[in-house]
């Protein structure tokens, strides 16, 4: 499967969403990954879908959200219904998870499954004919700009045999420290959407040299 680039808007100017939106698309990224925060299940308070909705209607790109919080079943269809095609739900935080999924199908987005690094893979093995991606975290969720963990390769290769041994069209994404020396390796190990915030954002020549640069690091 192609690489894609998923910047993350984490990383992005918040007095600027909209034009940062239109940035990366003008860049050449593939989707708009929102991290979205509780301040209960990770340490931090991020967007709202008023402010996704917000964002929507200015760019082409997919949207997609995460959604690290402890109630992933009463705030998905809020994303769904702010403009979000995809829906990413933490096994960590869903202890009915063929039910939350189908939920998300039924309201008419993609749904996923996010591994935080100690979850192991096989969590999601009754749940492979249900989902449209895996996100396995390289990182602890709750903040940017934090180191990525390389040992989770390991876990990224299962996976993707997972993936292939059910035959379906399933995206795997990485999010975490996602670097041009990192990329490479999530990537090998078996990846083909990577979550950048601070790499796109943070770059000193801007996003669409960002997303070049991550693409060649990743091999394409």
């Amino acid at each position: 499967m192609p690489v894609e680039i998923a910047p993350s808007m984490l990383a992005a100017d918040a007095s600027r969403f909209g034009e940062q939106c239109r940035a990366v698309e003008a860049a050449g990224a593939h989707r708009v990954h929102w991290d979205v925060m509780d301040g209960v299940f990770v340490p931090n308070l991020t967007f709202g879908p008023d402010v996704v909705a917000a964002c929507r209607p200015l760019v082409e790109l997919r949207f997609e959200a995460h959604l690290m919080v402890v109630k992933p079943d009463e705030l998905a269809p809020l994303y769904i219904e702010a403009g979000c095609d995809t829906v990413l739900i933490h096994a960590e935080t869903c202890p009915h998870l063929h039910r939350s999924l189908a939920a998300i199908s039924e309201a008419g987005a993609r749904c996923g499954v996010v591994l935080n690094p100690h979850t192991p893979a096989s969590s999601i093995s009754e749940v492979m004919n249900l989902i449209d991606e895996v996100l396995v975290m390289t990182v602890n969720p709750g903040f940017g700009g934090q180191r990525y963990i390389a040992s989770v390769e390991s876990k990224i290769a299962q996976v993707r045999r997972m993936i292939d041994a059910s035959q379906r069209s399933i995206d795997l994404e990485v999010d975490g420290g996602i670097s041009t020396a990192t990329a490479a390796g999530a990537v090998t190990a078996g990846a083909n959407v990577l979550v950048a915030g601070s790499a796109v954002f943070g770059h000193s020549e801007g996003p669409a040299v960002a997303v070049e640069e991550l693409l060649a690091a990743s091999g394409v």
